[in-house]
């Protein structure tokens, strides 16, 4: 399933998934906070974790964990991009009241929540915490070669229902690739750089052209590979909701990769290339 958002994002909070009606499968709440220079922003939830990624801009985000988690805990966060830039990203349990504000420049965020009973520490990862690589290096002929920053999942947030990260798609080339799929619900939001770029996707045998402020759902055995058009660059957000008893990760053999075609990460001398006369 597939969301466009062709227009700038209204003040405020704007629900992109909801549990409820068509997306109530995917089990979480989604969407895109935008805030003009001084505004504010709170949320506090009895029942469910909480997790809040600054894409752009600059402010001050404070969080109180109620029963028993100590006073309220404040950070200033900026972030000029998203492409150059990891990300500031604030995990919450259940209890806890959330408040943000904008800086000169604004700023914009991304909101996720998750019923989740267990009460946990509350984290603000740093840039400097976000596991970077570049993932398919060496392998392919560089044809699948993006950055993957990973915020949280299991090792390092094991309590949590959730796993979230971002991808780059270098210009051209593939990511979330070989194709794979898993049991697991996730959430993909795009943004291009320059904007008017665009990517291809197929979800199961469904192809989407990707285009800036989209935003796709993957459900239960849905493969979904991805390529970024030549001369975009494709960033996207990742958020998978575990399952209970099934969360996602080596303990459950997820991802897994369609068999015919996990032959591309082994020898790349086995790959075709043109003979240049």
């Amino acid at each position: 399933m597939q969301f466009h958002h062709k227009t700038p994002f209204s003040r405020g909070y704007t629900p992109l998934v909801t549990r409820s009606g068509v997306t109530a499968d995917m089990l979480m709440d989604f969407g895109v906070i935008s805030l003009l220079p001084g505004e504010t922003w709170e949320q506090a939830s009895e029942t469910d974790e909480q997790c809040l990624l600054l894409s752009r801009g600059s402010g001050t985000i404070s969080w109180t964990v109620h029963n028993g988690g100590g006073g309220p805990q404040r950070e200033n966060v900026s972030r000029p991009d998203l492409f150059d830039h990891s990300p500031w990203c604030l995990s919450v349990p259940r209890g806890t009241r959330v408040v943000i504000q904008a800086g000169s420049a604004g700023a914009e965020w991304f909101y996720t929540a998750t019923d989740n009973p267990q009460s946990f520490t509350a984290k603000h990862y740093t840039p400097e915490e976000c596991r970077s690589e570049f993932r398919g290096e060496g392998t392919m002929r560089e044809t699948s070669t993006r950055i993957v920053r990973t915020i949280f999942d299991d090792t390092n947030r094991p309590e949590s229902n959730l796993v979230i990260g971002e991808v780059i798609g270098v210009p051209g080339k593939w990511s979330s690739y070989p194709p794979h799929h898993h049991p697991q619900p996730e959430i993909y939001h795009y943004r291009f750089k320059p904007e008017q770029g665009f990517g291809l996707t197929a979800i199961g045998d469904t192809p989407h052209i990707i285009r800036d402020q989209d935003t796709i759902l993957i459900r239960e055995g849905e493969v979904h590979p991805q390529v970024t058009a030549p001369g975009y660059a494709m960033w996207y957000l990742w958020i998978i909701r575990h399952l209970d008893g099934a969360h996602y990760g080596p303990a459950t053999h997820t991802p897994i990769f369609i068999d015919e075609h996990t032959w591309v990460m082994g020898d790349e001398n086995k790959i075709w290339q043109p003979k240049k006369k």
